[in-house]
């Protein structure tokens, strides 16, 4: 990554249009059936915990976090993260990944969880959560069901559905 000028930066309610065509061309429309979507749907993400990515004045990157509760535990639900695909492998995506746990952690938030690949998300600290500890409503794959305490414990006694947080 030293090659390129990378900035994290808070998303901005600016950031709206480019973000969504960001996840048109990298998801296409079959994004809007995934389980995880659909939570998000019913709830907009955290602008103070959701970041883009620039090199330059070019948006190449964004991640958010959305409210989420597992069972009646409060958590946030990780993604969508995206990166443009000439700008993957330079660690754009772990750019991303660790400035929005940092601030969850440091905002006072104890769990994150999220669909995906086990071996990209564990080096940031993601754990398959146990079967049967925790549900998405629609299909998921449960084995891309990940949770990352950024509590030590902090999911020890979590169960539940994953779910919109409508407080």
């Amino acid at each position: 990554m030293s090659e390129l000028s990378l900035t994290i930066l808070p998303e901005t309610a600016d950031d709206a249009l480019a973000i969504e065509r960001l996840h048109e061309r990298t998801f296409g429309p079959g994004r809007f059936t995934r389980s995880a979507f659909r939570i998000r749907e019913g709830r907009g993400h955290s602008f103070a915990l959701s970041f883009t990515a620039r090199v330059g004045s070019l948006l190449v990157g964004s991640v958010r976090l959305t409210p989420v509760c597992i069972g009646e535990t409060p958590a946030l639900l990780l993604g969508p993260l995206t990166v443009e695909p000439p700008f993957r492998e330079r660690g754009i995506g772990t750019a991303l990944i660790a400035r929005a746990l940092k601030d969850a952690k440091a905002q006072g938030h104890k769990l994150v969880a999220l669909v995906g690949d086990e071996p990209y998300y564990g080096k940031h600290g993601f754990k398959k959560i146990p079967k049967d500890r925790a549900k998405m409503p629609g299909p998921v794959d449960p084995n891309r069901l990940l949770v990352a305490e950024l509590v030590p414990g902090a999911f020890e006694k979590v169960s539940g559905l994953i779910r919109p947080d409508w407080a």
